[in-house]
């Protein structure tokens, strides 16, 4: 028999950030950098410092976003909540906000958020600054404007000394290759937003042939989603992002081959050997009443109080408003009698009355209606205790006034007759009839077939969501080709796999086919993938962070910030190439000011241009 694969949504809420109290150690005998592995994804954030008292792993992981609540309507003010504040992201899917435009910080006030939770959270103590060294992640080929402003909020805001920026896969090729550094190599790195080729030569980034796909596990996410709520209809609200999220970390692996394996599918053995059944939460109260019959028939008996209340405030009403009207009536009535009969013709019209005939029968009627109330009020308050007999009362017995009653007291009568056809006794029902016509858990279950290799499959072939880009197989082979064959036999020998959307099962073996096809005939490569591909950007970034802390190489000071601007880097091992702004020069406007009013004062030039 197959075995049962029912895995039930984790659904784990955030458990808010403490406040850390640092250690000695990263204050002296300098403050110690603080490294901050700036991801579209996720933040992660700790201390670069040697000092064995210092855990050498982030403090802090939290999501890369915020949301601002609405403020209350007693007074109190918005409130914004950042990262693992959150608890869970789906109550607040559309106030969630993002300081990243694909894998580029542009909303820096969002940016601030996360700086001032890092530096919150961490315990700095500096009183209005923040004196220790920033190593940050920024993305590949960062434009210059980013990287200007993220310049200026650090050195403007947070006084920082100094700041160093590198690239997060570059930090993790740099970690798992520090025994044989420098080296070259092809890092392939796939994220939440994009996915890069980077090509790396002697341990330096060539820029000029570096490739990316916008694609990533966002888009990955994204597309799984749409696939279940088209499949699952019914269950349209409870296919989360977060759930598909989970999905894909935990149950989504890549075909060595897409097309074999779907073949695969096709097959119904392996279906039922393979399938994924994911539970959906769902209430066991649909599957039958389990109230005993006196809990029934006190449940009915309180609605059958409030049907009298409703049916007595509604008398109430209807008395009050006919009083009224025969109060202005007589009031007519007795200016008829008293002679003043201009005030009693001009109260006929306001009435749309002719003649003090069909006044009197107004009256008459009113009164009738008025002292029919009056009597049903003082019956029903007579008989207030109800004998409920049958499971479902007939009509006349809501009202003992049976002939006399209201259209509105039928109409409020009818309101609950289903829902005492459902509270029948249990001994008058069939014993079948509570029992559910399918499974309920069944039904609130996602079958996972081939949405496990379809959604990941997206950054080989783009085309499946309809992108018109090139898949990662594509892009290798088109970045290869810019080097001569020497320079790829050196690239493909270390072949790096790197980031959160590479540590799906079967990527690795996946690369390695793609590169036996497009290699030439007995020709070697190899493909490594990062120890920890998602935490490795960071642990490379503390291990540069340590090791230059007292150098000068590839920190930018505010002296460098105020004499060659924000958008100034200074390069390392890992970081983006520095291509500066160069602007043509221009002759001075004041030069060709004084130039043509010469010409114009002695008479020369052309007329035209005088003109």
């Amino acid at each position: 028999a197959a075995p049962t694969r029912v895995f039930a949504f984790r659904d784990a809420r955030w458990a808010p950030d403490p406040v850390l109290a640092p250690s000695a150690a990263v204050r002296s005998p300098n403050p110690a950098p603080l490294v901050i592995d700036n991801g579209s994804f996720q933040t992660r954030a700790g201390w670069g410092c040697p000092d064995p008292s210092v855990p050498a792993e982030p403090l802090l992981r939290f999501r890369s976003l915020a949301a601002r609540s609405r403020g209350a309507r007693g007074g109190a003010g918005a409130e914004t909540q950042v990262g693992n504040d959150l608890g869970s992201p789906e109550p607040l899917r559309w106030l969630l906000r993002s300081p990243f435009d694909r894998n580029v910080p542009v909303q820096l006030e969002l940016q601030e958020l996360l700086l001032d939770h890092v530096f919150q959270r961490l315990g700095v103590s500096s009183q209005g600054c923040v004196d220790h060294p920033i190593v940050l992640t920024e993305a590949v080929c960062n434009p210059l404007y980013s990287r200007q402003m993220m310049s200026e909020l650090l050195f403007e805001c947070y006084q920082v000394p100094k700041v160093s920026y590198g690239v997060d896969s570059l930090y993790s090729f740099y970690h798992n290759m520090r025994q044989k550094w420098p080296c070259s190599g092809l890092v392939i790195s796939s994220g939440y937003q994009c996915t890069h080729i980077l090509p790396v030569l002697e341990g330096r980034l060539d820029a000029k042939n570096c490739k990316r796909i916008n694609l990533g596990g966002c888009q990955a996410a994204v597309y799984l989603q749409r696939l279940l709520q088209l499949k699952y209809p019914g269950h349209f609200a409870a296919i989360t992002l977060s759930r598909m999220e989970e999905i894909l970390h935990e149950h989504s692996y890549i075909a060595e081959d897409y097309i074999e394996e779907l073949q695969k599918w096709r097959c119904p053995e392996y279906y039922e050997n393979n399938v994924h059944k994911m539970q959906l939460p769902f209430s066991n109260k649909l599957l039958g009443s389990t109230l005993t019959s006196e809990e029934k028939q006190e449940k009915r008996q309180q609605q059958l109080r409030r049907l009298q209340e409703l049916n007595a405030r509604r008398r109430e009403e209807k008395l009050q408003l006919d009083q009224e009207r025969l109060d202005r009536l007589l009031y007519v009535q007795e200016l008829f009698e008293d002679g003043q009969m201009d005030q009693f013709h001009k109260a006929l019209v306001e009435l749309n009355m002719d003649s003090a005939e069909e006044l009197q029968s107004y009256i008459n009627k009113l009164s009738v209606s008025v002292e029919q109330t009056k009597q049903k009020i003082l019956q029903s308050e007579v008989n207030i205790e109800v004998d409920v007999v049958d499971s479902k009362p007939e009509t006349p017995d809501l009202d003992p006034l049976g002939s006399e009653q209201s259209l509105e007291d039928v109409e409020s009568i009818n309101e609950f007759e289903p829902l005492f056809a459902e509270e029948q006794p249990e001994a008058e029902k069939p014993v079948a009839a509570v029992q559910p016509v399918f499974n309920l858990a069944e039904y609130h279950q996602l079958f996972l077939g081939t949405e496990r290799i379809r959604a990941p499959e997206i950054v080989f072939q783009p085309s499946l969501i309809g992108e018109d880009q090139a898949g990662i197989a594509e892009t290798m082979q088109y970045v290869l080709e810019r080097y001569s064959k020497e320079q790829q036999a050196v690239l493909v020998q270390n072949v790096f796999l790197t980031g959160g959307n590479t540590m799906y099962p079967g990527l690795k073996a996946r690369v390695q086919k793609e590169l036996l096809e497009m290699r030439p005939f007995q020709s070697s490569f190899q493909v490594h993938l990062a120890s920890s591909p998602v935490l490795d950007a960071w642990y490379g970034a503390r291990d540069w962070a340590v090791e230059y802390m007292n150098r000068e190489e590839g920190w930018i000071t505010r002296k460098d910030y105020e004499e060659k601007g924000g958008e100034y880097l200074k390069e390392h091992c890992a970081s983006n190439v520095y291509v500066p702004i160069r602007l043509p020069k221009q002759a001075p406007r004041a030069a060709e000011v004084s130039a043509s009013s010469r010409a114009l004062a002695s008479g020369t030039g052309n007329p035209c241009e005088q003109g």
